[in-house]
């Protein structure tokens, strides 16, 4: 055990060799500053220094630069700036949140020497540790080990000559297989076969996620959960605890003016008269008295198609660029699409298999909730519906329409989306209008049918991107990446396979107009290190989705059933680069909220564990809240050195220690009128909880083959894990016996005292009671 452990400690600390791991002192990737940097200037094409910062620095200097001798100038100089170095984190020794930062930058031994040699003088404005400062005096040589760095390629000015901390410096981590490397941040949990999650497009930036049996829950921004869902169709909805059963609460899109008029529409799978299956598109609006929740009597159904197999049901709806509505349907199921001579997909007529496109602001004379728009393809074709807008596909699972990128708007409006193959190939294809994207007669580039495939008239549309069941087996469409908090995945395409697990991205030559993988993988333990970073995953991916900002999310279940538990929310994050400091900030409109919220609580972990284990529980010390090293400007000529600490760490901050008196805090906390009936409660017993309905207990469910694309064939182990909260205790202080002793005495006396006024207030008692029963049976008989 000893050597194996041994075996991958060193594995470990080679990976921390090995690895360029640009941090700022805030535990965040650098960025590009917005503004030129007039002092740290070769650090504004990327670094961790904004124009605010910049300017302390530089005032600090200033200050400082009149106690030095011109030879001196230049080293301190560099070594201020190098707090906007973008491996800042790593100069101050403070990769982890729970170290405290250092005062000055690790330096190499041998460059120490020099700059102790000139800047000796002004170390006291620069630290405030005594040990160092004592140091310095009498030895040079400890005082450069004391400020010496483990890792000799991050100490100064190592740091800038490094050939591999330096190469592509601000791009996105590919590991030496060429997979780009980012990391994620968990949202939420606890879900039962998360769906879609989606915005609503009112400024809120609430989350509205929706689990496959029905339920919609509203997230808040600050990533609780409202106790009531949103939308309660667990009624309604038809499907079952099987896995991979495709059938359940599939789609959901908000209106475009969803803020003024309150409409919605939804897409789930129905029984009716216990025998046929149809999927169902309607319409519903808003609670006209909470913004929380839909109207449960406002459903009007817009469409009905009867689906003759228990699979290949579509689920898709979105609204495009032009305000109508798309409906994504799958082919109808079974295998091959078996329906007629050309299939339900290349056949027109029918509505599966099909990208539909209405108007829903619209109705028809007759009393039809939508109309047609009148550019639809094929309003002319006699043969065809007038809802069909594409044709040709076999089960669409997951579409989004890209935003165009944030300057140029390049893109803006297409729409992307991953079809599901049959049995060798999964495709993402770029929808247009008529277009005849190839199934039955296809499956992603290959013939499926060789009849339909070499039929002159098929003209169709190539997919962007199609990869074979070695890799994956059921596509999940993405999104292309738009926000702002992750500027290098701009433009990037990524979606994922829910078989495999596997996440991938499509890069777009906009030239030539070809698609070109891009694989995604997680970063390592050093890669994603940084605070709530995690760089692991369910495997099933379930969907994708968008906030209103433009971030990118993935649904994951680790156990493929409508009623496990085991469903996350990941957001995707770059270790590499983030966007400067204040530029992503969002006014979100204020959520009036009813009921209870219950708080995200995390369930994934840390990314970064160690591998040092031992029979003992690790211990860490507290996180500690973060303040730049640099100081408030000083006015010049008033220069203060910065005050002395004792100890015996090498220049780490010192935390204050306070023992606050307990008793006066109890008196001063009892003294205040609003706590007193806080206190009284406490005593009281505790209401009864009002049961979660997240938390239904199910039974463990059938593992059975439907048939489907989605059904999961292989042993699926589940894996439960349990939280414990933390134990409460309760701090009883000690009094003064002597006081106590007092204290019962005249608490004795003003008993006794007490007693011949309540033997009055007893006889007026009997006196009144009369009047006070005739009052009750007056009361009784109104």
């Amino acid at each position: 055990r000893a050597r194996a452990r041994h075996a991958s400690v060193m594995l470990l600390l080679q990976a921390f060799a090995a690895s360029a791991h640009p941090q700022c002192l805030d535990f965040q990737p650098p960025f590009k500053p917005q503004w030129h940097l007039e002092f740290c200037g070769q650090y504004e094409q990327f670094g961790c220094c904004d124009q605010g910062t910049d300017n302390t620095i530089a005032e600090r200097y200033w200050n400082i630069i009149e106690l030095l001798e011109a030879a001196g100038q230049d080293l301190c100089e560099d070594l201020l700036k190098e707090e906007c170095s973008p491996y800042a984190a790593h100069l101050y020794d403070a990769e982890d949140p729970h170290t405290p930062v250092r005062e000055l930058p690790g330096l190499c031994f041998g460059y120490c020497s020099e700059f102790h040699g000139k800047c000796r003088h002004v170390l006291k404005y620069l630290t405030g540790s005594r040990v160092l400062l004592d140091t310095s005096e009498r030895d040079v040589s400890t005082f450069c080990s004391m400020i010496d760095l483990p890792d000799q390629d991050y100490c100064y000015p190592n740091v800038l000559s490094s050939p591999d901390l330096n190469s592509n410096l601000g791009q996105v981590l590919e590991d030496p297989r060429g997979c780009l490397q980012v990391c994620l941040t968990e949202v939420a949990n606890g879900l039962r076969n998360p769906v879609l999650m989606l915005h609503s497009g009112d400024d809120t930036h609430r989350m509205f996620i929706a689990e496959q049996m029905g339920f919609v829950w509203v997230y808040l921004r600050d990533g609780s959960r409202l106790e009531q869902p949103f939308l309660d169709l667990s009624g309604e909805v038809l499907t079952t605890p099987w896995l991979g059963d495709e059938r359940g609460f599939l789609g959901m899109a908000f209106h475009p003016k969803y803020r003024d008029n309150g409409r919605f529409f939804i897409y789930y799978s129905i029984q009716v008269h216990s025998k046929v299956e149809k999927i169902r598109i309607s319409e519903m609006k808003v609670s006209a008295s909470d913004m929380n929740m839909a109207d449960p009597y406002s459903e009007r159904v817009i469409l009905e198609i009867d689906e003759p197999a228990a699979n290949h049901n579509g689920g898709q709806l979105l609204f495009g660029r032009d305000g109508y509505l798309y409906i994504f349907t799958g082919d109808g199921g079974k295998a091959g699409d078996p329906f007629g001579k050309f299939g339900n997909s290349q056949n027109k007529s029918a509505l599966l298999g099909k990208v539909l496109r209405v108007d829903v602001d619209r109705r028809t004379p007759a009393g039809r909730r939508y109309e047609i728009p009148p550019d639809n393809p094929f309003l002319d074709d006699p043969t065809a519906r007038p809802e069909v807008f594409a044709f040709g596909v076999r089960n669409m699972w997951r579409c989004s329409v890209d935003r165009g990128d944030p300057v140029s708007r390049y893109g803006r409006g297409r729409i992307f989306c991953g079809d599901v193959g049959q049995n060798r190939y999964e495709e993402i294809d770029i929808i247009v209008k008529g277009g005849n994207y190839g199934w039955r007669a296809k499956e992603g580039f290959e013939c499926y049918d060789i009849k339909l495939c070499h039929n002159s008239s098929l003209n169709d549309i190539p997919p962007i991107f199609a990869y074979s069941h070695h890799i994956g087996k059921s596509v999940t469409g993405g999104y292309v990446y738009r926000g702002c908090e992750s500027p290098n995945l701009n433009g990037l395409y990524i979606f994922g396979d829910f078989m495999s697990g596997r996440i991938m991205a499509l890069e777009e030559d906009k030239h030539s107009g070809t698609w070109r993988e891009r694989r995604i993988c997680m970063g390592d333990t050093i890669t994603c290190s940084f605070p709530g970073l995690i760089n692991h995953y369910h495997k099933y991916i379930i969907s994708f989705a968008e906030d209103e900002a433009g971030e990118l999310y993935f649904l994951a279940t680790s156990y493929p059933s409508a009623m496990s538990p085991s469903g996350t929310v990941f957001k995707f994050v770059d270790p590499s680069r983030r966007a400067p400091p204040g530029k992503c900030k969002q006014k979100p409109l204020p959520v009036k909220v009813r009921g209870k919220k219950f708080p995200f609580s995390p369930k994934e972990g840390e990314a970064l564990l160690t591998l040092l284990k031992t029979d003992e529980k690790p211990t860490r010390p507290p996180p500690r809240h973060f303040k730049l090293t640099t100081k408030p400007p000083a006015t010049r000529g008033q220069l203060i050195p910065a005050p002395t600490t004792g100890g015996a760490t090498t220049g780490a901050a010192q935390p204050r220690s306070k023992a606050p008196k307990v008793e006066e805090k109890k008196k001063k906390k009892a003294s205040k009128p609003w706590n007193r009936d806080k206190l009284r409660n406490k005593k009281l017993k505790n209401p009864p909880r009002k049961t979660d309905p997240m938390k239904k207990s199910f039974k463990e469910p059938l593992r059975m083959d439907t048939g489907g694309v989605r059904a999961t064939n292989q042993a699926v182990t589940r894996s439960s894990n349990s939280t414990k909260g933390p134990k409460t205790q309760t701090i009883h202080s000690k009094g003064n016996k002597k006081k106590k002793a007092k204290t019962s005495q005249r608490n004795n006396k003003e008993k006794t005292d007490a007693v011949a006024p309540q033997e009055k207030n007893t006889e007026k008692m009997k006196k009144n009671k009369p009047a006070q029963e005739k009052i009750q049976k007056t009361r009784g008989t109104l």
